[in-house]
Formats: structure tokens, sequence, C-alpha cells
């Protein structure tokens, strides 16, 4: 263990030395702490949209599901792919082009300054509850690693966090996404390839998972996993391609670069669709009998499965690593959340609503109180994920699954579908959560799975066909009713006493404007390269170092040759600034 600790606390001095080194770009202003000032390159944009839908939970109750019921899992991150695809085609440019430093004012401009507050309010709370699932699951997997106590190590990993993020702002958050994202990539990729040596190959990895790869055990009733997968394509895209979630591609520094970071983060989504889950689909196989071993964790145990495997199958230190992918992916959403919430209590809250009408806030002034909002939203978090913690009845897929499909969907609808249907009330968005929640709590308590099945004369299902089944109800609801009411209630639209038409027009006129970058991007690109090529190689050198551990030889090579691509992808972004 020794090794994995050294691993791990380097990797922590990597993180923090981002958030030292970038720390200046954001000092300059709100718009560079919230969003970089707009200025930033599409493959920084890219990664950081891509460890947004990433998290810990991928490696953790993603990880358990997978090694419980085979290819259902990819069901949900095939959905995620189709929603970058969506990005590249239509949504990623015109949220750029929306010319806003906080999605709040984006709402503000389509559904006016009455939603501007009630969402603000609403997406801070929610994005409490959703960065604590995250968090969550990060606390779960290392005190189990650890076999430490959950919640200091929830309190320890919020409040490194909170550094990065308070320091640093955007730029901090997604140059930290962009070294993450190579972290996770390499920690996935090296478990992958040695999962497939180890169980003889994919074609004995699909033939030997028990109760059947693409089904899993279980399931009696095979439609309910093709609803499931055809379901989440539009859960999906609700919950990603939306103006709150818009806030991803606001950092980019024009329109075409905000294109090309959706298509980079479809692209990594759909290869680790598939790499992310071989290590536990082969654990299945190798060691079927790994929840055994976290049976602490309760329902949560099968959750570990990637330490099992990691700690059974890969050299000394590649544990460190895998803690180092999930305290990445925790962090770069965690962090995203709480920048987040400073420019929409900052933008919405604090400037129209509690500073006096004749007196204008310094820009340097309101930089310092983003921060001051920063930490106090950490704690926040950090509390609500030591609550989740105690729910040892809920696995961490339920536990994000019920928080996605039953919280956040009927939030993000009026932000979708107000994209295309444009003359709607101002009660809509707000009325329209109301009713989304009504089917949310239908669906828990009364048109419940076995309720629903009965109808077409099926007795009982499976502990597992009722989650997925609740999943299916709960979207099901929210695509057909609650998008319904949204759209019905332009029925009620009176464009006589509609107040807010001229800034609404203005709204959707730069939503088909094209951003161009300036005269001055030049040197932004430059310090971007720069600065995030000399940490790549830092990193680089750091795994070069692990073939140093006591491994076999092959175990070392994979070191080497792990090191050696990152150390590539740095000298070509150190050398791109001398073109």
């Amino acid at each position: 263990m020794f090794y994995d600790y050294l691993v791990i606390g380097l990797y922590f001095i990597l993180i923090l030395a981002i958030g030292v080194i970038f720390s200046r770009m954001a000092s300059k202003s709100t718009s560079d702490y919230f969003r970089g000032g707009g200025r930033m390159l599409w493959w920084m944009v890219g990664s950081t949209a891509f460890m947004a839908q990433f998290s810990a939970v991928t490696f953790t109750g993603a990880a358990g599901k997978a090694f419980a019921d085979g290819f259902a899992i990819s069901a949900v991150y095939i959905g995620n792919t189709f929603a970058f695809l969506c990005g590249w085609a239509y949504f990623a440019h015109r949220f750029r082009q929306m010319r806003v430093d906080t999605p709040t004012e984006a709402i503000k401009g389509r559904f006016g300054s009455e939603n501007e507050l009630f969402f603000s309010w609403a997406l801070i709370v929610f994005s409490f509850l959703n960065a604590g699932v995250w968090l969550n699951a990060l606390g779960v997997f290392t005190s189990a690693v650890f076999d430490a106590d959950i919640s200091l190590t929830i309190i320890a990993i919020g409040f490194t966090v909170l550094f990065v993020s308070v320091l640093s702002g955007a730029w901090g958050v997604v140059a930290s996404d962009f070294v993450q994202t190579l972290v996770v990539a390499v920690v996935s990729v090296a478990c992958a390839v040695v999962a497939l040596v180890k169980v003889g190959g994919p074609i004995n990895l699909v033939n030997n998972f028990p109760g059947g790869f693409l089904i899993g055990p279980n399931m009696n009733y095979p439609l309910i996993l093709f609803g499931t997968f055809i379901f989440f394509l539009p859960k999906q895209v609700i919950t990603v391609m939306n103006l709150h979630d818009s806030f991803r591609f606001l950092n980019a520094k024009d329109s075409i670069n905000a294109r090309k970071a959706a298509l980079l983060a479809m692209i990594l989504m759909g290869v680790g669709t598939i790499i992310w889950f071989v290590p536990p689909w082969a654990a299945a196989t190798l060691y079927p009998d790994a929840a055994a071993d976290y049976s602490q964790l309760g329902n949560k145990a099968a959750d570990a499965v990637y330490l099992v495997f990691t700690r059974n199958a890969m050299p000394i230190g590649t544990v460190g690593l895998l803690m180092a992918g999930l305290f990445a992916a925790s962090m770069s959403s965690m962090d995203s959340a709480l920048n987040k919430n400073a420019g929409i209590f900052i933008r919405s809250i604090y400037q129209p609503f509690l500073v006096k009408k004749n007196k204008l806030s310094d820009d340097i002034k309101l930089l310092r109180i983003s921060q001051f909002v920063s930490f106090i939203s950490g704690l926040g978090v950090i509390a609500v994920a030591l609550y989740f913690a105690s729910l040892k009845e809920l696995s961490l897929y339920e536990l994000m699954m019920r928080v996605s499909t039953m919280v956040q969907v009927p939030m993000m609808i009026p932000l979708l579908l107000g994209i295309f249907i444009k003359k709607t009330p101002k009660w809509a968005p707000w009325a329209t959560i109301a009713v989304g929640l009504i089917v949310s709590w239908l669906v828990d308590n009364v048109v419940t799975a076995d309720v629903f099945v009965s109808w077409f004369g099926v007795e009982s299902l499976t502990s597992r066909e009722i989650v997925d089944m609740n999943i299916i109800l709960t979207i099901a609801g929210h695509v057909f009713i609650t998008g319904s009411f949204f759209w019905a209630t332009s029925l009620f639209y009176n464009e006589a006493k509609d107040n807010h038409k001229q800034q609404r027009d203005s709204f959707f006129e730069d939503l088909e404007t094209a951003v161009i970058a300036d005269d001055q991007q030049d040197e932004f690109d430059r310090q971007q390269r720069n600065k995030l090529g000399g940490m790549v190689i830092v990193m680089s050198a750091g795994i070069m170092l692990m073939a140093l551990i006591p491994n076999p030889f092959w175990g070392r090579i994979m070191f080497v040759a792990c090191s050696l691509i990152i150390a590539t992808i740095g000298y070509l972004l150190r050398r791109s600034t001398k073109k």
C-alpha cells in the first residue's frame, strides 16, 4: 500500500499545483472566474464536458451494475454519447452563441427575470444533491480501499476540491479536468487490456459471463432491458443539452471550438462506454464473490468490484492510479458545480437583488464574493454527501438514478424544450416542473412497476426488473406528460401581455449568430498550451517513475508505455506554442 499512498499523494500535489498556476488567469474578472472569459480551446472544453458526465459513479455504482448485470449498464453511457452527438449537430455552438457568463443569464434571456430567480435557487439546491451523490460515491470507494471512516474521507476530499475551485475558478476547473481525463484514460485502457488477457479474450468475456452477457441474470422479460435503452436516449439529451448544462460550452473561445468540444466529448464517451466496463465484466467470471469482500458497505458492496479487480490483477501501484482516476472523476464534477453555483449566485441573485440600485459593485469585489460563495457551496455539498453515505439500503446506481430521473429530468425539460418552443407564458417553466414532480411521485407511489405490469397480466418482477421498470416509467412519464404539458402552455400565450418579447427575440437572435474569437485570443491560446503541456509532462514523469516499483516485467512496461503516451501529448502542446 505504500506505493499506492505515494501515487495518490503526488497526484494531489499536481492538482493543487494546477490551482495555483491557473489562479492568475482567473484573477482579472468574474467572467474569467466563471467561464475563463470564454477563451478556452476545444480540447479543454471537450475534456471538461466529458468529465462532467463521468464522475466516480462510473468506477463504483456503474461498475457494480456492470458486474451484476452485464452489458445493460452501457445504455446509460450510449445515451451520453448520443447526447453529445446532438450537441455537435445542434446545441453546443448555439449555447456559446448565447453570449452569457452563467446559465441562469441565458434562462433570463429566454424566460425572464422571474424565472431566472426561481431557477437560480432551484439549480443551486439541485447541484448540492448531484455533487453530493458524486462525492459520496468517491467516499464509498476510498473508505473501502484504505479501510478508513467514510465520513472523514468525504470531508478530506471535499476540502481538496474546494481549494482548486475557490482559488482558480473555471480555468483551474477545466485545466484539472483535462489532466484528469488523461489519468482516467490511462487507468481505463491499462485495466481493460489486462482484464481481456486474464479472462482469455473478448469471446470468453462474453460467453462466460454469469446469466448471459447481453441480458444478464434476474431478467425474465428482456423487453424491459430494451425499453431502458430506448428511454435513456431522450433522458440523457434532456439532462445534458439544456440551458442549465450549457455552462460546459460557455467556456469555448468561439462557435467552432464549441462544436469541436462536443465532438471530442462524444468520441471519449463512445470509446469509454466499452473500455470502462471490461474489468467489472471480466471480474464477474474471475472473481464472482468479489462483493463479499466488502460486505460492510451493505447494498453498495458490489460497487467496490473495480478495486477487487485492480488489487488482484494489476501491478503494484495501479490501485493508487485508480484512486487518482476516481478523485479526478469526482473532483471534476464537484468543482464544476461549485464554480457554476458561484456564477449563478453573483449574476442572478446578488447583483440584481442584493446590491442597492444606485450602487455599482466593483468586479474585483464580486470576484472575492464569488470565491466565498464557492467555499460555502462546497460545505453544503460535503453535508449532502455525508447524508447520502448513511443510506446503506440504496446502491450508488439506484441513488444516482433516483436523483437523476425523479428530480433532474422535470427541472430540465423546460430548459431544453424552451429552445424550440419559443412562445410560452411566464408561468410555463415552474408549472412544468410542478407537473414533473407530481409525475415522479405518482410513479414512485401509485403507478409503480408492479402495478403497471399487472395491467398486462404479469404477476411479479425480479428486483432488477423493478428498478429498470421504474426508470422506464419515470422517463416515459416525463417525456410524454411533462414534456406535453410544457408544449401545451403555448396555447395560453398572449403576445399582447408579453413584456418580455423584445428580450426573448434578442436571445434567439444571438442563438443563431456565430461567435468569432478576437485578435487577442492568440495569447490565451499560447498560455493554455504552454501551461497544460508542462503539467502533462510532469505527470508523465511521475508515471515513468512507477516503472521502478518492484513489479513483473510486463507491469513495468505498462507504466513506461502509459508515460510515453502522455509525455507525447504534453510535448505536442508545448511545441504548438512556438509555431
